[in-house]
């Protein structure tokens, strides 16, 4: 089973179109209405074992201080403002298409992001930092931006989605932790790190998988009667992916080492989709579905435009010095 699990979770670029092609058969062969009553478990089972592995301790450890305030501005002070500009663009007059844009750039990184950056020999340890204080800082800042940027739109009950924030970010943050402790405790650092941790991720991707899913299967009788709506939806989210890629690796190349640099694209450009769908579904009620479209569609933007960065990875920044060694630490384009 975990090795079917860990197959599917390393396949997503196959496994998120098929599940959202599953959901938009049932929702035109069946009512999907009571799948909402899964929203909440699948939400918890993406969510939770990402937390088990994170590693929140390595955020208090220093030596790239550079790299982590360049991340969080860009993460914070360009991409929601960059979001919101081409949702105004696109969808002036549909607001909750507007909100699954800014939602798709409000809460950056991913446990996606310290495995793209691994794969591409970028700095891992920078990787994971950015990690844990872009997801913290984006659930709490993520109510305040949609009220600020669509609250004359959209009645936004900051308490309420700071709530929903708080069931579906913190307090599996809070048990995953704990649970992480208990089993170290109980098996070791070492087996956790190599046996148990790495099987965390791929249940995670049920939960994903599962609400992609439903996502599709609510919105399924809306995308049949308008099917250009999905490439609508497609365009603009290209253009907000492709704008932050270009932005994060031109400042990459200029301010940083190799290393750092390919964490800082991956640590701006991944998303914590997850979390966002999450968001949209539980926080914004039936019409939050609108949203949840664009941040499912926005998946398969983000995982196959990462797998071709990893590809990419050795011309823009410089092939590593020795293969068998860390990434050089020079500064590139300066």
């Amino acid at each position: 089973m975990w090795t079917f699990l860990q197959k599917i979770s390393k396949n997503l670029v196959l496994a998120i179109p098929t599940a959202m092609a599953l959901g938009f058969t049932w929702g035109l062969m069946a009512d999907a209405s009571w799948m909402k009553t899964l929203i909440l478990p699948f939400t918890f089972l993406m969510v939770y074992p990402m937390m088990v592995t994170l590693k929140i301790k390595q955020v208090f450890s220093g030596g790239d201080g550079k790299a982590q305030g360049i991340t969080q501005a860009i993460n914070f002070g360009i991409v929601p403002f960059l979001a919101f500009g081409v949702a105004t663009l696109f969808f002036p007059d549909r607001p909750y298409l507007m909100l699954g844009l800014l939602l798709a750039g409000l809460v950056p990184t991913s446990g996606m992001t310290i495995s793209w950056t691994g794969f591409a020999r970028g700095n891992v340890a920078a990787a994971v930092k950015m990690t844990v204080i872009g997801l913290t800082l984006g659930s709490l800042a993520t109510p305040l931006y949609v009220r600020a940027f669509l609250g004359a739109e959209i009645e936004v009950d900051v308490a309420g989605v700071m709530g929903q924030i708080g069931l579906i970010v913190f307090l599996p943050m809070a048990v995953g932790y704990a649970t992480q402790r208990f089993l170290v405790r109980r098996y070791g650092q070492k087996a956790f790190a190599e046996r148990i941790g790495p099987r965390f991720p791929a249940v995670s991707t049920i939960g994903v998988l599962g609400i992609v899913m439903i996502a599709l299967a609510l919105k399924a009788r809306t995308i049949a009667a308008a099917p250009g709506l999905l490439v609508e939806i497609l365009i603009p989210l290209g253009l907000l992916y492709g704008v932050n890629y270009l932005l994060s690796t031109l400042v990459g190349r200029w301010l940083l080492p190799r290393g750092e640099a390919i964490a800082l694209v991956y640590g701006t450009v991944m998303r914590n989709l997850s979390i966002a769908l999450a968001v949209a579904i539980n926080a914004f009620g039936a019409k939050g579905s609108d949203a949840a479209l664009v941040v499912a569609l926005a998946y398969i933007i983000q995982v196959q435009s990462a797998a071709w960065y990893v590809k990419w990875t050795d011309r823009v920044f410089g092939p590593v010095a020795n293969p068998g060694s860390p990434a050089p630490q020079t500064v590139r384009g300066r």
